[in-house]
């Protein structure tokens, strides 16, 4: 069984996104319940968050944006620029908290305290541009972790694997023109899946040509279409590019049960494409996997897709 660490911390539960957003503190806590009930809180390193330093957000973000964010959150606003991005007092600590979290299991993956971590965070992160709050997401989490990861581990190449129904714009556009990260994104395409990024054509820019990877997928598409892709798509790409570390943008809202796509994937489905990147993660990265929460908003699956992530990550089942 692997030393697998789980992050999540009631703190992250403070970040009040208001009475009608789908993006809730009910989110974790149906996570945790999954986790807990199936037996794996025991088995597991527990985390929590912990305040990141600045200088590693702004390796990402531009300084006026966090400092806007930052007194926009102090004022009392419950929006940022946009309706989806609602927040409260709290939500400018909670990110903080949340990032400095994944940052320090970061580190116990990297010094081989842990082999992998599954870390249950909010806000989530993917959409969040340089100078831009997007899709309920105010710092790119998995970018700020991948260019840690680089500069303080010495490590040349992260792969980032985002199986969130919606495409993380935010850390393609981080890192379009960078060949130390390889971007993946397997996503729903076209239809109202929002943000409307992510074309099949899009394989980075300058220096990072190549290093960008998207896999649309047609809204009604499930299981086998997904299955066809990863093995066309994602499983060469690992072969092409032989990752040191692979950081996951876990979201589970292409679940046939969620409401937030046309995607018809199932729990199984779910549990197929993580134990590909398992295998992946086994075959070139030393296991070493850092995953991290994105979207999934079916209260009645995230229970058990949580249970089967963590599963995975622990290799109980295999």
């Amino acid at each position: 069984m692997n030393k697998t660490g789980f992050l999540y911390d009631e703190l992250f539960l403070l970040h009040d996104t208001g009475s009608y957003h789908p993006e809730t503190a009910d989110r974790l806590i149906a996570i945790y319940k999954g986790i807990d009930e199936g037996g794996l809180i025991p088995k597991l390193t527990l985390l929590k968050g912990k305040r990141v330093e600045m200088k590693w957000i702004e390796k990402v973000h531009d300084n006026k944006y966090i400092r806007r964010f930052e007194e926009l959150c102090l004022a009392g606003n419950r929006m940022f620029d946009y309706p989806d991005n609602q927040m409260c007092i709290y939500t400018y600590e909670t990110a903080l908290q949340a990032v400095g979290g994944i940052l320090n299991a970061a580190d116990l993956v990297m010094n081989g305290d842990l082999n992998n971590v599954f870390c249950a965070v909010r806000p989530p992160g993917h959409h969040a541009e340089k100078n831009k709050a997007m899709g309920f997401c105010y710092i790119n989490n998995v970018a700020v972790t991948a260019k840690y990861i680089l500069e303080k581990w010495n490590i040349k190449k992260v792969m980032v694997v985002d199986f969130d129904v919606h495409h993380g714009n935010g850390t393609q556009h981080l890192f379009e023109q960078d060949p130390a990260v390889f971007y993946y994104s397997i996503h729903e395409h076209p239809s109202f899946a929002y943000p409307g990024t992510g074309r099949e054509f899009e394989y980075g820019t300058g220096e990072g040509y190549g290093f960008t990877k998207n896999s649309p997928a047609l809204p009604g598409w499930g299981d086998e279409e997904y299955k066809r892709l990863i093995e066309n798509d994602l499983l060469p790409a690992f072969e092409r590019f032989e990752p040191e570390v692979i950081i996951v943008s876990a979201g589970f809202d292409a679940h046939v049960d969620d409401e937030m796509s046309d995607i018809k994937l199932t729990t199984e489905g779910f549990s197929w494409v993580m134990r590909k990147i398992y295998d992946m993660a086994a075959k070139y990265s030393g296991g070493r996997i850092i995953s991290v929460l994105e979207g999934g908003y079916s209260l009645a699956r995230l229970p058990e897709l949580a249970k089967n992530h963590v599963e995975i990550l622990l290799n109980i089942n295999s």
